[in-house]
């Protein structure tokens, strides 16, 4: 059994994701995210895909992108 780092259950079937150098242990993947996904700067929701970074900011999408930078959108791809 090993306890979730978010929630603090103590589950048998909890797992370890290893980043950066740290180990992590949750029991579902719910905790996982809200422990390790990034936030978009424009929308606030969790990033779970590859998302958009431009000047060192990490959207969601391009089109948050471009909603919190309108400079920025020569620089963020249509397909992103």
């Amino acid at each position: 059994m090993a306890e979730c780092e978010v929630c603090g259950n103590d589950y048998e079937l909890a797992f370890e994701v290893h980043a950066q150098g740290a180990v992590h242990t949750f029991d579902s993947f719910e905790c996982a995210i809200t422990k390790m996904a990034p936030i978009c700067e424009h929308c606030s929701c969790r990033i779970l895909g590859h998302g958009v970074e431009v000047n060192r900011h990490w959207y969601c999408s391009a089109h948050c992108a471009r909603a919190a930078d309108p400079r920025s959108a020569e620089l963020v791809a249509d397909h992103a």
